[in-house]
Formats: structure tokens, C-alpha cells, sequence
């Protein structure tokens, strides 16, 4: 999960210097920035008419040119970046889908419960034309849709009684707006009935209608009380301009942040003294001005914080986010971060979408189920406070030019989504080039896999886990009937190829004991070579003479010299087992066996069995690498008793074969332990 944090991280650091590139060869191909200033003289008539529609100003009565560079003027400072972006929307014809509606709960679901929109509805009667016609209704979508108005048509024929029950007898246009300040308050419908059946016509209709929601200003004394009253509204945004009223995109935002800011308009068309507007920091009209308890923001003077519908709206959501804003934030992020696991993962195609789709419900379910007591736990009447000091740290840290940097490069790739995708598949391949390469330099196996043999693996690990336990289930020590009854465990081993071979982890081996080989006494590795020499070549010999037998012997023949051995412990009592390299070598019973490969000379040290754990068979030879025991070294050993280096039985272990290499016994499961038999009193019994 951190590596995929780490790599969208760095994604998001690339798409920040890319944007940066951007403006570079912007700058260097035309010579300006996008936040430099626009003079409305050097505009066309075009130019100015778009920016016009954009920022929802009515021109229908201005055929002057002049007329429509004032009304430009009036309503905000103009851009390069604001005019890049207004043609490049009336070039794109896209074309905006309407809803129709089926009936009465349809509509009602959609438009009376919607209580942060605006709708724009034509109702068609029975056996009547709609009043606006096809080619007029598309230009009205479009135009409307810009501002966040959404649209419909409902047709009486579908449902009559409540077009009677309405007093829709006649098709007109509908509009509905919320009739409160409040956060989901009630909705009221309204009828067009102008008598202008024309889209500039029912376009100024619509934007008085949404203006009238906006408080508005006329003079300073009103003002002056206006701005040191202190309400339920934290956050408040001005606009102090010279117009009749609000442009269409500050009022169809008032209606989509209602009861989280609060829009006023102060219209200083008649103003003779401007002295308190002067007190308050306000110098030159037209200004949008954020007023929050941390001070006084100025809206426009920073990147991207154009005179726009779509650039305000990030804006007021950075500094005043709803629930659902940060969790589809937060939706967004996780699942950009789960389709890093796509180029992270190697081998066979079809085992990166099996991991993909396997992570992308593994972090969606993880992402909902930790929303739950977070929705709850702000529900709590006492967090007030956490919640004004959460928004208060939103408000700071989303006033800075670093924050309107990251929102203007969120405009501009929203509005570009092939650049976006395109950037992040280059990403995801470099990530994969370089996982790929970093696993061929380990040796890793899966790199070269293909889908065949993924698909096997993948359906021998389904039927083991089908049909066997778990071994990681099985916590060692574990207590089974074969502890019991040792002739189950035969049975087994008589017919070994009948049985599934689970796949086994290897987490059981961190809990087997350890420790390390220690010697009672301490003689140089010199004298041990001038006082024995003749008993070391014996051992060689010994141990040559083992090697090249236990090359010879079976699996089969293994088992049963195992059960020889053991049987032979039990009829001996002696002191710990004498198998060397799964043979056995009695000694008398009268006399002390020697361990399984191990060498006793007079001059051997002894070891220091203390240090032995109780249930481990004495021993000074490793069979794995049948090399001795050297002081210091680490050992570890198995249930069955038997002791090994930690080395080479570690290795035994992980390349799959969970059994003792002597006795065979498996090596998760315990097994009784072994008791040394205590050696016999030479005081005769009283």
C-alpha cells in the first residue's frame, strides 16, 4: 500500500511540473500568461459577445461594440486564461442531454426533492405543441447548462392527473429554485409568462428569478451594517460592481451553496460617497471580495481564479467542502492508487487484472466501511468545535498560491481527460519498466511466468486450499490424533502419492527453537590434531563411508531404517540417538552410545547440553551439510527432536519439503517430545 501511495504521489509531482512545462511554451510560443490581463479595446465584437454568455450577462439590446466592452468591464477583470477557455467552449459543440420525465415521481424525485439546483422544465400538454420549439429548446439547453441549470421535459400524456391536479393545461416552462436560505429547505416552482417565446428572453426570466435569492446592497449605510453583523454564516463572498444585477454564474452559485456561503451584491451604481468602502479596503469596482473570521480575500489576484462558473466553484469548495466532497475526494484517490497495483504487479496479463480487481474491492470496501464511523462520529452535537477548527485549517491552507496553483491545474486537466489518462498510463509503464527490471536483477521467477502457468498455480493452490487445511491455520505446537496414535502417520507414509500436497507457508518456521553450539571445555584446534590424529581420519573415513552410502539408499529404505532405529532406541536404553545420515549404529547396552554423526574421542570436547532445549535429541553433526557442530554456531530444531544448523535446515524448509530430513516428520506439526532416560543408581537399594 505505501509503495502505491508513494508512486501516485510522485504521479501527482509530475503532473504539477508538466503543467509548469505548459505555461512555458505558452508563454514562449504567445508571449503571455494565463494571468495576465486582457484589454476588452483589443477584443473583437465575437470575443467580447462570448465572454459575455460565459459569465451569464444579458446583450441582447447592446449592437454596439462599445456597449458590450463596458458591460465587460462592469461585471470583472478579464484574463487570458478566462478568454483561452470561454472559446475553446463555444468551439466544442457538445451536445447536453435533457431528462424526460415518466411521470409524477420521476419528477418529483428529481426536481421538488433537489433542494441545492436550479431545473428548467418545459411542460407539454395533451394534444398541444411545446411552447418552445426543438432548435430554440437546444440552444436554451446549452445556454442554461453552463450555469449548472438542468433541464427537462415532461409530457402530460404520461401521467394527465397531475398535470390536472398542477393546472397545466397549456405547455409552458417551469422553473424551480429554493425558496429558503437555508440548506435544504423547501422548492418553489414558477411559470414563464412572458409573452417573447425567445432564449434571451426566458434566459433573463430565469437569471432575475435566481438573483432575487442574492442580498442585495444600495447604499453604505446598509453596508456599513451589512459587514459588522455577525450570523450563522462563517464564510460571505461580495461583489461590489456597477450593474443592474448579479452576472448568472454568481447567482446559480448561491443557489448551489446554500447554507454554506453567503452571496451578497452591493450595487454601487448610485453611490455619491464611497468613503466606507474605502475604510473597509475596497478601492476599485468591479471586485469579488471573500470575507471569512480570518480576514479579508480578494478573489482574482492569484492563478486560475477566473470570473467564471467552474473556476469559482472550486474555489468555495476548497475553502467550504461538503461531506460528499471529501468523500468522493477520497473515492477518487484510493481507486487512481489501486490501479497502481496494474503496473506494480508482474507476470502473466491475467494475473495483473486478478490482483487489480481484487485490490480495487479490497481498498472500496475498506475506504466505505471506514466512512461509516466517521459520518457518525461527526453527527455528535459536542464536535462543533473540530468542526469550525477543521474548516478554519481548510480556509488557511486554501488561500495560499500553492492552493491556486494545484486548483488551476485541476481545471485544466478536468478539462483535458485524454491528457490526463495518457500521463498517467505513461506513469504506470515506467513504474512497471522499472519493477520489472528490479525483480530480473533479484532472479525472480514470476517475471517470465505466463498466463498457462499462472492459471495452474493459481488452480492447484485453489484445490489444495480446497481440500486441506491451512498449515498457517495449524499454530505450532499442535495437538492432533496422530500425537496418539502413531500408526495413522504409517498409514500415510505407505501410500504417500494418494494424497493432495497442500501448499504450506513457511510462517511456522520463525517459531521453532534456536540457539547456539557451546562446549564445556576449550582445547586448540593443535593439540586436538597432534593427540588424535588417528581418530579424525577414522572419522573421515566414516563419514566417506556414510556418503557414499546414503547416496545409495531409497526413500522406502530411509522409513524403514527409520522405524529400525527407533525400535533399536527403545530396546537400548541408552542416552540419545545414534543415526548418522538415517543409518544406526548400537552400541551395547552396557556401554554409551555415541550421537548420530558425531565423533567421541578421548579428547573431544563434551558439549554443553544444558543449553539444549529438553525435547531435542543430542547430536554434534549437522545431515543436512554433514559438516560438525562448531562452537558458537546456530542451530535450530524440529518437533521430531532432530537438530540441525539454522542455515541449511531453513533452506530445506523453504524449497518445499515440510519434513524432517531424517525421520521425515512433518515440520509444523508437533510430535511428544523426547525424554532422555535417566541413568541408573549404582547405590544398591536399601
Amino acid at each position: 500500500m505505501w509503495v502505491k501511495l508513494c508512486c501516485l504521489l510522485l504521479y501527482f509531482l509530475a503532473l504539477f511540473v508538466l503543467a509548469r512545462v505548459f505555461e512555458a511554451v505558452a508563454w514562449y510560443e504567445s508571449g503571455f500568461l494565463a494571468t495576465q490581463l486582457v484589454d476588452p479595446v483589443a477584443l473583437s465584437f465575437r470575443k467580447l459577445r462570448t465572454i459575455l454568455e460565459c459569465r451569464g450577462l444579458g446583450h441582447s439590446g447592446l449592437p454596439e461594440k462599445k456597449d458590450v466592452r463596458e458591460l465587460v468591464e462592469k461585471s470583472g477583470d478579464l484574463m487570458e486564461g478566462e478568454l483561452y477557455s470561454a472559446l475553446k467552449e463555444e468551439e466544442a459543440s457538445e451536445s447536453v442531454s435533457s431528462t424526460n420525465f415518466s411521470g409524477e415521481m420521476h419528477f418529483y424525485e428529481l426536481v421538488e426533492d433537489t433542494k441545492d439546483g436550479i431545473w428548467l422544465v418545459q411542460v407539454i400538454a395533451n394534444d398541444r405543441s411545446p411552447l418552445v420549439g426543438k432548435v430554440h429548446w437546444e440552444k436554451m439547453v446549452k445556454k442554461v447548462s453552463r450555469f449548472g441549470i438542468r433541464t427537462g421535459t415532461f409530457n402530460c400524456s404520461s401521467d394527465p392527473r397531475y398535470c390536472k391536479r398542477r393546472g397545466w393545461l397549456k405547455s409552458t416552462l417551469i422553473m424551480s429554485v429554493p425558496q429558503t436560505s437555508t440548506s435544504k429547505g423547501k422548492v418553489m416552482l414558477k411559470e414563464y409568462s412572458g409573452r417573447k417565446i425567445e432564449v434571451e428572453h426566458i434566459f433573463k426570466w430565469i437569471t432575475a428569478h435566481a438573483a432575487s435569492r442574492i442580498k442585495t446592497i444600495y447604499n453604505s449605510e446598509h453596508l456599513k451594517e451589512e459587514w459588522n453583523k455577525s450570523d450563522q454564516y462563517r464564510v460571505k463572498i461580495y461583489l461590489f460592481a456597477n450593474l443592474d444585477q448579479p452576472p448568472a454564474f454568481f447567482s446559480a452559485l448561491s443557489v448551489k451553496f446554500t447554507g454554506r456561503v453567503e452571496f451578497i451584491f452591493v450595487n454601487v451604481e448610485n453611490w455619491d460617497n464611497k468613503s466606507y468602502m474605502a475604510e473597509i479596503g475596497i478601492y476599485k469596482t468591479p471586485s469579488y471580495i471573500l470575507r471569512t473570521p480570518e480576514g479579508i480575500y480578494r478573489y482574482g489576484n492569484n492563478t486560475g481564479e477566473f470570473i467564471s462558473l467552474r473556476a469559482m466553484d472550486s474555489f468555495l469548495r476548497s475553502l467550504q467542502p461538503e461531506v460528499n466532497d471529501l468523500f468522493v475526494l477520497s473515492l477518487v484517490l484510493v481507486n487512481l492508487m489501486a490501479w497502481m497495483d496494474l503496473f506494480i504487479t508482474q507476470g502473466a496479463t491475467i494475473k495483473r487484472f486478478v490482483v487489480l480487481i481484487s485490490t480495487l474491492g479490497t481498498y472500496n470496501s475498506l475506504l466505505i466501511i471506514s466512512w461509516l464511523p466517521v459520518l457518525g462520529f461527526l453527527q455528535l452535537p459536542y464536535l462543533d468545535s473540530f468542526y469550525e477548527y477543521s474548516l478554519k485549517l481548510f480556509r488557511y491552507s486554501n488561500t495560499t498560491t500553492l492552493a491556486s496553483w494545484v486548483r488551476a491545474d485541476w481545471m485544466f486537466y478536468s478539462s483535458h481527460p485524454a491528457l490526463f489518462l495518457s500521463t498517467y498510463l505513461g506513469h504506470g509503464l515506467l513504474i512497471d519498466y522499472f519493477e520489472k527490471k528490479r525483480r530480473r536483477n533479484n532472479n525472480t521467477d514470476e517475471v517470465n511466468a505466463n498466463n498457462l502457468e499462472w492459471l495452474s498455480s493459481l488452480w492447484d493452490w485453489y484445490t489444495s486450499y480446497l481440500f486441506h487445511p491451512i498449515a498457517s491455520f495449524q499454530h505450532f505446537p499442535f495437538d492432533s490424533d496422530w500425537d496418539e496414535d502413531p500408526d495413522l502417520f504409517l498409514e500415510r507414509l505407505a501410500f504417500p502419492d494418494l494424497w493432495l500436497h497442500p501448499l504450506i507457508p513457511t510462517d511456522y518456521i520463525k517459531n521453532l527453537p534456536m540457539w547456539r553450539f557451546q562446549c564445556l571445555g576449550t582445547h586448540s584446534d593443535e593439540e586436538m590434531l597432534e593427540t588424535f590424529p588417528d581418530s579424525e581420519s577414522d572419522s573421515d573415513s566414516e563419514n566417506k563411508e556414510v556418503f557414499s552410502s546414503d547416496r545409495e539408499v531409497s526413500e522406502d529404505d530411509e522409513l524403514s531404517t527409520f522405524h529400525r532405529c527407533s525400535e533399536g532406541e527403545r530396546r537400548c536404553g541408552i542416552e540419545t540417538c545414534s543415526c548418522a545420515s538415517q543409518f544406526c549404529h548400537h552400541e551395547p547396552c552396557g556401554r554409551k552410545a555415541r550421537s548420530y554423526g558425531s565423533y567421541s574421542s578421548a579428547g573431544d570436547m563434551e558439549p554443553d547440553w544444558s543449553t539444549w532445549p529438553s525435547d531435542m535429541l543430542h547430536c554434534t553433526e549437522c545431515v543436512v551439510c554433514l559438516e560438525n557442530f562448531a562452537k558458537g554456531c546456530l542451530l535450530m530444531g524440529l518437533p521430531c527432536g532432530h537438530v540441525f544448523h539454522q542455515n541449511c535446515i531453513v533452506m530445506w524448509l523453504a524449497g518445499g519439503r515440510h519434513c524432517c530430513p531424517v525421520c521425515r516428520w512433518a515440520s509444523y506439526k508437533k510430535k511428544q517430545p523426547y525424554i532422555h532416560p535417566q541413568p541408573l543408581s549404582s547405590e544398591p537399594p536399601s
